[in-house]
């Protein structure tokens, strides 16, 4: 057999010489049962669902070394991104986060009880308050921020800088297809 020949899987030579997983190990097994079906999709999402277990840990990992669960992070690194003077009003944080209002009221008390961010009253409309990092809150985010990259930079170093593109133009493909 030649490079581009085809086995009686459906599956090239050259594919066979890959690294298997245990991903491959199921459909082999659905491809025996179920020869009739395409299982190319039910192999990418195995595999996006095994990342996503293997995945979190490791990122929550660093969050948790900065005190911090995702989701506070998440908060203090959207008001870190809006640029100074880093205050949100909490509808538009729950709006960029896709949280509830309740959801955003848990975290801010949290964050707000560990004085990482700060309640202020809008001085235009009493009614409502904005959202600010304190100075606290800009250090514990960017020194979280720094981690988190790094992190997230080691867990792609098995990817070629090429492949990191694909893989990051297949995903944005993938979620504009599907929002």
């Amino acid at each position: 057999m030649t490079k581009g020949d085809v086995t009686k899987q459906g599956v090239t030579v050259e594919e066979r010489r890959k690294p298997r997983d245990a991903v491959d190990q199921i459909l082999d097994q659905w491809h025996k049962e179920r020869p009739d079906l395409d299982l190319s999709a039910m192999g990418v999402f195995g595999r996006l669902g095994q990342l996503s277990l293997l995945l979190t840990p490791a990122l929550e990992e660093v969050f948790t070394r900065h005190g911090l669960r995702r989701g506070e992070f998440d908060v203090l690194a959207a008001l870190r991104r809006s640029g100074p003077p880093y205050t949100l009003i909490p509808s538009a944080l729950a709006k960029t986060l896709m949280l509830s209002r309740a959801g955003m009221t848990n975290r801010l008390d949290r964050l707000e009880a560990e004085g990482l961010v700060e309640r202020r009253l809008d001085p235009t409309d009493r009614r409502s308050f904005h959202v600010a990092l304190t100075t606290r809150g800009h250090r514990v985010v960017d020194a979280a921020v720094t981690d988190h990259a790094a992190n997230e930079s080691r867990l792609l170093s098995a990817l070629t800088p090429d492949e990191r593109e694909t893989l990051d133009h297949a995903l944005r493909t993938l979620l504009q297809t599907i929002e």
